[in-house]
């Protein structure tokens, strides 16, 4: 094994464990560790298991970056489509009962007020998450076409991309209803966990950086444009609100425009041109 290899395969484990031990000294100095924390048992599993899905969900695809590699969809399925989302809703579970179980009072409106679920009316914050995700998809737009338009001065075509992902062709292939629960899954699950958990305790910017992280397996560095783009857009959102339903709206809307509207059209599209 290489240096380099060596890299690739701990690298991404060692990111993860200094990430989450960063988010637990930034939730210490904040003065917003659970009480359960105070048992060290407790406190270490919790940022054990942080750091466990920060490696899997966020750091391990930087350990692919620069290999000449395709994702094979031949071996995906609709329940794989979900996996990613249901271990983040359990991680924060499991993180939740670690710091709160056993402390008194209701766990139901503990639960609801650490991840960003407390809001006088939930229905007018969807409603207002589904205009601005209107506007944040055309602000992410805006952004990537400005990222390309910048790269295309510089000469750099040959930099962007001629082809989409090979997960975008599978997905579009899916029943809509399907494509839907995707979109609704994202919207609820990686807004509770990235902005409603990880932002109030570690900042914007490092939330933002561990969304736009996530999304790397996708090979596409103007995508990571948007990505980023939408981040600080949902988590300026989640500020002014101060809670995570107009994000989670605006975010499912914003998924379920890109996979039941745009990406099947640009698909069709391309499949004209090669014609």
């Amino acid at each position: 094994m290489t240096p380099l290899d060596l890299l690739r395969a701990v690298g991404p484990a060692l990111l993860a464990l200094a990430a989450a031990y960063s988010v637990d000294r930034l939730c210490a100095a904040k003065g917003v560790l659970p009480p359960g924390f105070a048992m060290p048992w407790r406190r270490g599993a919790a940022m054990a298991l942080l750091a466990g899905v920060l490696w899997i969900g966020v750091f391990a695809p930087l350990g692919m970056l620069g290999l000449e590699t395709e994702l094979d969809v031949a071996g995906l399925t609709i329940p794989r489509l979900f996996l990613l989302h249901a271990i983040l809703a359990g991680t924060l579970l499991v993180w939740f009962l670690l710091g709160y179980a056993g402390s008194g009072g209701g766990l139901g409106r503990l639960f609801a007020a650490q991840f960003g679920f407390r809001a006088p009316q939930p229905a007018r914050e969807l409603g207002l998450g589904l205009v601005l995700g209107l506007a944040s998809w055309a602000a992410a737009l805006g952004a990537m076409m400005a990222a390309a338009l910048v790269v295309l001065t510089l000469g750099g075509e040959d930099a962007l991309p001629k082809a989409p992902p090979a997960l975008f062709p599978w997905i579009a292939a899916l029943p809509a209803g399907v494509r839907l629960l995707v979109s609704l899954s994202a919207g609820a699950v990686e807004e509770t966990f990235f902005r409603g958990f990880l932002q109030p305790r570690a900042g914007l910017l490092l939330s933002t950086l561990f969304f736009v992280l996530a999304h790397a397996s996708y090979a596409q560095p103007l995508m990571l444009v948007g990505v980023t783009v939408l981040s600080l857009l949902y988590g300026g959102l989640v500020r002014w609100r101060q809670s995570v339903w107009a994000a989670i709206a605006a975010h499912a809307l914003f998924d379920a425009v890109q996979l039941l509207v745009v990406v099947p059209a640009a698909l069709e599209l391309l499949g004209r041109q090669a014609r």
